[in-house]
């Protein structure tokens, strides 16, 4: 499974949460669904996954967390604001940097409409 296949699956298991629960949980309740929805489809799902920052040849371990880690191909970012902010999206795509995966998905489920919510982030590498 490559990483445009995850992410198909990872929209489903959003849109499936999004229109059960609805908007204003907290990111950790779209978290623990999206877990058991991702799994269920046999993807391998890890919370919290620590990212460390290397400058220098040096390892630091700085507290930044990657929400999902699907495969080890794709990264989740779940909010649940009332808007979000340009950093949101650069936090993403320095996450991908500093992993060195491709694909990030930042999603905002404090909204009315979330296909406009879920936004595909790619890495240059």
């Amino acid at each position: 499974m490559d990483e445009n296949d995850i992410s198909y699956l990872v929209r489903g298991a959003i849109f499936k949460t999004y229109h059960t629960l609805g908007p204003g949980l907290l990111e950790s309740a779209y978290e623990a669904i999206l877990i058991y929805l991702l799994t269920e489809d046999g993807l391998s799902v890890r919370r919290q996954v620590p990212l460390p920052i290397i400058f220098n040849k040096i390892k630091l371990k700085t507290g930044y967390r990657v929400d999902l880690l699907v495969n080890n191909l794709v990264i989740i970012e779940i909010k649940s604001n009332e808007m979000l902010a340009p950093v949101h999206h650069k936090q993403v795509l320095t996450y991908l940097k500093l992993s060195g995966i491709k694909l990030g998905l930042l999603v905002n489920f404090n909204t009315s409409n979330i296909a406009a919510s879920i936004h595909r982030k790619v890495n240059g590498l």
